[in-house]
């Protein structure tokens, strides 16, 4: 680590603390040429992940926009707004960690869905209904049959 002071790259850790609610290490350092002490701050980084989207533009992830839409299919069905957090937390960790940047809307609604399932039933369908861009009655009628047996399977 290069010393602000004297610009010498050899220091000590004298202490170190989770700092910004566990997002980053605080450390305390001195430098070993002229004594001085400074404090440096190490942060996960993340590198952008670009959605190609269904008509093949491609724009940046954006956590807060799939949050709203989980959100919006969560409406009056009592699910604490932590646990919608948690869910997209658990998703953008899921992008994060594939080696390819570039990921299809179509993953990340699917990875929605997965999620939503195990979450509540009406927020699945909703999220579905415009995800899947339902054009009528048949189409939540099929949605809903493969949730019926889907449940139906897991409980055997």
């Amino acid at each position: 680590m290069l010393c602000p002071f004297c610009q010498h790259t050899d220091s000590r850790v004298l202490e170190s603390r989770s700092a910004e609610e566990g997002h980053s290490i605080r450390r305390r350092r001195e430098c070993l040429k002229c004594n001085r002490r400074f404090t440096t701050y190490e942060r996960i980084e993340f590198v952008p992940i670009t959605v190609i989207k269904r008509d093949g533009t491609q724009e940046s992830f954006d956590r807060s926009k799939l949050l709203r839409g989980v959100i919006r299919a969560c409406e009056k069905t009592g699910v604490p707004q932590e646990k919608l957090e948690a869910t997209i937390d658990e998703i953008e960790a899921q992008l994060q960690m594939r080696s390819d940047r570039n990921v299809h809307s179509v993953e990340i609604g699917e990875a929605v869905l997965e999620q939503l399932r195990g979450i509540s039933e009406v927020a699945y369908v909703r999220f579905a209904s415009v995800y899947r861009q339902f054009k009528g009655v048949r189409d939540f009628a099929d949605a809903l049959s493969h949730l019926t047996i889907d449940n139906q399977l897991t409980k055997n």
